[in-house]
């Protein structure tokens, strides 16, 4: 692995331990503010996490560049697919969570995620564009990337996606975080296009923060019941 792939590892770590890091002083600083500064010092560190690691990454994307334009009809079809592909996917995981394994829908990292957002919707930027670039910079350039070269797809794309579930602190929902992995990490090989995989991940995220932002709780759970009735219908239950 390029020594430059170990910098941009960590410097998505130290961005991911900052915040908590730094939460006393930033509570000293703005006592009568406490929430809003944590917020507001996420969206500022992202921004410089991504930034930083988009310059380190230079040598790439100037690689990506000479084998072919950043957008061909190639980059668009896949793109569309992998959007079906991914919900395809998460649809199946769920449904074995929900009727295998006896797991409630519903994902508290989302749910936080939009709480933040409500709050400062200006938050809405680092789950819709910025952590959909740096986790597939990370997660498919890099590790299933470094994977796929000493081993073959399926061992790589599992053992990326299962960090990439583990990474989101949601281990009820491994499966899930898990299936859409796998399906970035094909779409990355087929294409041999890292932006393929982060528009669609940019894609479902947006959608994601689009749909919930403008849906109250309650209505979410009335959607949510009626994906367990079509689940229900799906699997002959």
């Amino acid at each position: 692995m390029p020594k430059r792939y170990w910098w941009v590892i960590l410097t998505y770590v130290i961005m991911q331990l900052s915040g908590p890091a730094l939460r006393p002083i930033l509570f000293q600083i703005f006592p009568n503010h406490k929430a809003e500064s944590l917020i507001y010092y996420s969206i500022f560190s992202f921004i410089v996490g991504l930034v930083i690691v988009l310059l380190i990454m230079k040598p790439d994307m100037k690689m990506e560049q000479t084998r072919s334009s950043w957008f061909t009809s190639d980059i668009v079809i896949w793109s569309i697919l992998g959007v079906f592909m991914a919900y395809f996917a998460q649809a199946i995981a769920s449904i074995l969570e929900t009727e295998v394994f006896g797991i409630e829908i519903g994902s508290e990292n989302t749910e936080g995620i939009m709480n933040i957002t409500r709050t400062i919707p200006l938050f809405a930027i680092i789950p819709a564009i910025v952590a959909p670039i740096l986790e597939e910079v990370i997660f498919r350039k890099i590790i299933f990337g470094s994977l796929y070269k000493r081993t073959n797809f399926f061992i790589a794309a599992l053992l990326s996606a299962l960090i990439f579930g583990i990474i989101h602190g949601e281990p009820e929902h491994i499966l899930i975080y898990a299936s859409m992995g796998f399906v970035f990490a094909f779409l990355y090989v087929k294409t041999k296009k890292i932006i393929v995989p982060i528009i669609v991940h940019m894609t479902l995220n947006s959608i994601s923060v689009i749909v919930q932002f403008f849906l109250t709780p309650e209505k979410i759970e009335k959607i949510q019941e009626q994906l367990n009735q079509v689940q229900m219908i799906l699997i002959g239950g």
